[in-house]
């Protein structure tokens, strides 16, 4: 079903691979990041991928236009954006002086396939309904974008220091991430006891 929602989704879906290539073509890294355009184009493009991750959810609520294609494919995207910039991000920051971004990287993309397989499980014992969104899941998701977008932008920002605030935001979003992915265990954990 093409709605407008899941049109939005699949342009999600669509842009990582140019978000990618933007990536790769910027600077190596240095200790002072030497800044071009192609910084901006890669912090645009995913804001841009961010901004749709809220838009498509809201008309989809908004329009009455849900649809169990859009419930499948919007936390596919989320995950496919967030999990491919932590990849990028590890790849582009140096492991031996950065690493608690690859330790917080690891953590995140692991609590993400942890969750994709409980939901499935779930779904398979008739019990996915029970497993949906908690609100701090979705505070995390929200967390993450904003760490990734000041990790991405690398420059000052109003002359306040992006790459640290990218670092603190990024350790918030990894303790909310155990802490949902606590969330989701108890709940699959108290249905495989009742099974």
């Amino acid at each position: 079903m093409m709605t407008i929602p899941n049109i939005l989704t699949l342009s999600r879906i669509a842009l990582i691979p140019l978000f990618v290539v933007l990536y790769y073509l910027q600077p190596a890294y240095s200790e002072t990041p030497i800044f071009t355009w192609i910084n901006f184009a890669v912090t645009g493009v995913y804001a841009t991928i961010s901004a749709t991750d809220y838009l498509d959810g809201y008309l989809a609520r908004k329009l009455n236009m849900t649809s169990k294609l859009g419930a499948f494919l919007d936390p596919v995207a989320d995950k496919l954006m967030v999990s491919t910039a932590l990849v990028l991000l590890v790849d582009y920051y140096p492991s031996d002086t950065h690493w608690y971004i690859s330790v917080c990287a690891l953590i995140i993309v692991s609590r993400e396939i942890l969750v994709s397989a409980l939901r499935e499980w779930m779904s398979t014992i008739g019990q996915r309904s029970t497993i949906n969104v908690s609100f701090v899941g979705k505070v995390k998701t929200f967390v993450q974008i904003f760490a990734i977008l000041f990790l991405l932008y690398q420059q000052p920002f109003f002359d306040l220091p992006s790459f640290e605030i990218g670092v603190t935001l990024l350790i918030v979003a990894t303790v909310l991430t155990l802490y949902s992915g606590f969330i989701y265990l108890k709940e699959g954990i108290k249905n495989l006891k009742s099974e």
